[in-house]
């Protein structure tokens, strides 16, 4: 039985929010990671889990101390990540944006080695 709830897609706080909404007026770059994103947004709304969850072994301290009991990444083109987690009840699902970085920044971010 598929799952009926309602989804919504929540930045974690204000500074990610406004991070995001910076990316739409800047570079052609960050204009396409801001694409990116938008399109990421819309596939967690059809399904929350179309992520890879991540073990709370390898969960950085950074996100161990947001008090969460999940954390999921989204691959996106270019070697980008999403990184959220999912809270909710019997009606609805909030997906909430913790941050997104490129290739290096996520290998750093989880302490892995960079050739």
């Amino acid at each position: 039985m598929p799952d009926e709830r309602i989804r919504k897609v929540v930045f974690l706080d204000k500074k990610v929010e406004a991070a995001y909404l910076k990316l739409a007026d800047a570079t052609s770059e960050e204009q396409r990671l801001h694409s990116q994103l938008e399109e990421a947004f819309k596939e967690l709304k059809k399904s929350n889990e179309r992520g890879i969850k991540i073990p709370s072994k390898l969960w950085p301290k950074e996100y161990a101390r947001l008090g969460i009991d999940n954390l999921w990444k989204y691959d996106m083109d270019n070697g980008w990540r999403l990184i959220y987690t999912l809270s909710g009840d019997k009606i609805e699902v909030m997906v909430i944006i913790l941050e997104w970085f490129g290739h290096k920044e996520y290998a750093k971010r989880f302490g892995y080695k960079v050739g």
